[in-house]
């Protein structure tokens, strides 16, 4: 599986549901354990069951992976793990609040779709 098609296709179907402030980071040269992370942000609870379900159905359908999301869209963020990708999908408020691309400042942003 070439794991950045996955990735850059994981950030097509949440363009797909609206989700706003969408990025694509390269992990793989800081050596961490996984190689992306996607994080993006969507504007109500709704919006981010509807990013939430279009890429867990999307990467099922299309690539044959399953993933248990962590947290819940009522929380404001919900986390896919693929293994060698993270997807993060974040209510404004919550995103502010952690900032991971402050925390990841080093990784090589691949895609950025304001």
């Amino acid at each position: 599986m070439d794991t950045q098609a996955l990735a850059r296709r994981i950030v097509e179907l949440a363009e797909d549901k609206q989700a706003t402030d969408i990025v694509l980071l390269d992990l793989r040269s800081l050596r961490t354990f996984a190689d992306y992370f996607i994080i993006c942000t969507g504007e109500s609870d709704r919006q981010l069951k509807a990013v939430l379900d279009s890429v867990e159905e999307g990467v099922a359908k299309e690539f044959g992976y399953e993933s248990i999301p962590e947290g819940k869209t009522e929380a404001g963020w919900v986390l896919l793990d693929y293994v060698d990708i993270v997807v993060h999908i974040f209510s404004k408020e919550m995103r502010d609040f952690y900032k991971l691309e402050n925390l990841w400042n080093e990784a090589a942003p691949l895609v950025v779709v304001q």
